[in-house]
């Protein structure tokens, strides 16, 4: 199974960089996870969006969500050819957030674009060759993340979307031989945290018996260098920082 990373910037795109947005694949099997401003674009470099077997958001923020709306209008209105509406897992209220920004110019067609799926706690899908598990999170808001493997041996990808420490994250990311996982705080805040520090991704990769940490979702107070040292003192294993257009293996 290979992860390659669309896009990590938080809390808006940069330069060369594009919102969370990844793609994992394996086999003939291609999954859009995230789809943050900037990484559809990114994501026609290695499959067309009508080649997809689903696409996985794991909260509605702009920041993971906003290019839905540019993919509906290359499904419906461009030179794609999707031979039906493409599978879209996500949280309680996708299709309506999506019909709300669609329907300025009369009824939308969500529906014809994408047959959209709701995300529950433990809820597992077969998406092609992919089997992915989605576990509720902490963020202030419905949030997923997700547990990515295959019926072949292969390894385990974990993503921790957007969260605060909780205890899903340790039984997201049970040994998965990559976990993928945000670190937007420079330090704890006050209060109900609805991020990680890269301490916390890191003990966190720790306390689940990770074989490799992935940073992403650095925030903007933050050097990816120095979160992935901070990261790696606390996990004590490889430390990586998911650069866009970098691709990774959980074999």
């Amino acid at each position: 199974m290979e992860l390659t990373v669309l896009g990590s910037a938080s809390p808006y795109a940069r330069p060369g960089n594009p919102c969370s947005g990844y793609l994992v694949r394996h086999g003939g099997s291609a999954l859009w996870m995230d789809a943050g401003p900037g990484t559809l674009a990114e994501l026609q470099r290695h499959v067309r969006p009508d080649r997809l077997d689903g696409v996985w958001i794991s909260h509605l923020h702009a920041d993971h969500a906003a290019d839905l709306l540019t993919a509906y209008y290359a499904l419906l209105y461009a030179d794609l050819e999707p031979s039906g509406p493409v599978p879209l897992y996500g949280p309680p209220g996708t299709a309506e957030r999506l019909r709300h920004f669609l329907s300025n110019q009369g009824p939308s067609r969500v529906e014809e674009a994408f047959d959209v799926r709701e995300l529950y706690d433990g809820r597992t899908d077969r998406v092609g060759e992919l089997v992915v598990e989605s576990r509720a999170v902490e963020h202030g808001l419905p949030a997923f993340g997700a547990r990515v493997g295959t019926e072949d041996p292969g390894g385990v990808l974990a993503y921790s979307g957007d969260t605060g420490p909780c205890p899903a994250l340790a039984e997201l990311a049970a040994g998965a031989s990559l976990f993928l996982c945000e670190a937007d705080l420079d330090a704890p805040s006050d209060g109900g945290a609805v991020h990680l520090t890269p301490e916390q991704a890191g003990r966190s990769a720790r306390e689940a018996g990770a074989g490799r940490l992935l940073l992403t979702h650095v925030g903007p107070s933050q050097e990816p260098g120095e979160a992935v040292a901070r990261a790696g003192e606390a996990f004590g294993g490889p430390v990586a920082y998911a650069a866009p257009g970098e691709a990774f293996s959980t074999g």
